[in-house]
């Protein structure tokens, strides 16, 4: 999302994940400093979980997983509450990761991810800076 800049923050988006065959669902991009360096959150309902990355010079490492039944063609919310180093991640209001990572402190852009052939709609995009 261009013009965005935040550390600690608020992050929540809804999502509706209908098709995709090789990846389905979406997530929640924070803290960017370009398109290989970012933290990402994303819930998949082709492997019923939902995750939290680390893209570091285009690499991504999986730091945390959550198994979790995800419908398909249901409104979902995925929300990030981000303080510091410490990352919560809400589904459908529900805390399911609570992470420490420290590769990324300062702030940076935020944004929506899909990957592969995933058709995700997402609305509602809300976020709260915290100072």
């Amino acid at each position: 999302v261009e013009g965005t800049t935040a550390r600690d923050f608020d992050l929540k988006v809804s999502f509706l994940p209908i098709a995709g065959k090789a990846d389905m669902g979406g997530g929640l991009i924070w803290r960017a400093r370009d398109h290989q360096n970012y933290y990402i959150t994303r819930a998949n309902p082709l492997e019923q979980n939902i995750r939290f990355y680390r893209v570091v010079n285009g690499v991504r490492y999986e730091r945390e997983n959550f198994n979790h039944i995800i419908s398909v063609k249901t409104w979902h919310t995925l929300q990030v509450v981000a303080r510091g180093s410490r990352f919560q991640i809400l589904l459908n209001e529900q805390p399911v990761l609570d992470v420490r990572d420290e590769t990324f402190l300062a702030g940076g852009k935020i944004g929506l991810w899909t990957k592969a052939d995933a058709g995700t709609y997402f609305d509602d995009l809300q976020l709260a800076i915290v100072k």
